[in-house]
């Protein structure tokens, strides 16, 4: 299945504020180009997100770009994080990235972790 197909069965969106926030990292990082965004075993309700800056493109990563910034996520993430959000939000508890997902069941206070 091409990477065009996977996009759009299991799309996952980049907010404005998050593009913006991704490409000023990635600004002041002249080695990487992109944000990994990827799903692990572990956390406390199960599953966790995984942030990372990458220079590299594996080859089954699917790439969103939006306004000057790349979020990488892999095939098996992506098959968890269909219909995501990706967002960033600059509030009086703090900056952080936050990924609303219509799969999760349950999640942690902190946005941190899910389960499915």
């Amino acid at each position: 299945m091409g990477a065009d197909v996977k996009t759009a069965m299991y799309k996952v969106e980049v907010t404005e504020a998050a593009a913006r926030r991704i490409a000023k990292i990635l600004a002041a990082e002249p080695d990487k180009n992109a944000l990994r965004v990827s799903i692990e075993g572990g956390g406390c309700s199960g599953f966790s997100y995984k942030y990372d800056l990458v220079g590299d493109r594996n080859a089954d990563d699917v790439a969103i770009e939006r306004d000057g910034a790349t979020v990488l996520i892999d095939e098996l993430s992506l098959v968890y994080m269909g219909g995501s959000v990706i967002d960033f939000v600059d509030d009086l508890m703090g900056q952080s990235f936050q990924i609303r997902n219509p799969n999760a069941v349950a999640s942690c206070g902190c946005g941190t972790s899910f389960s499915v």
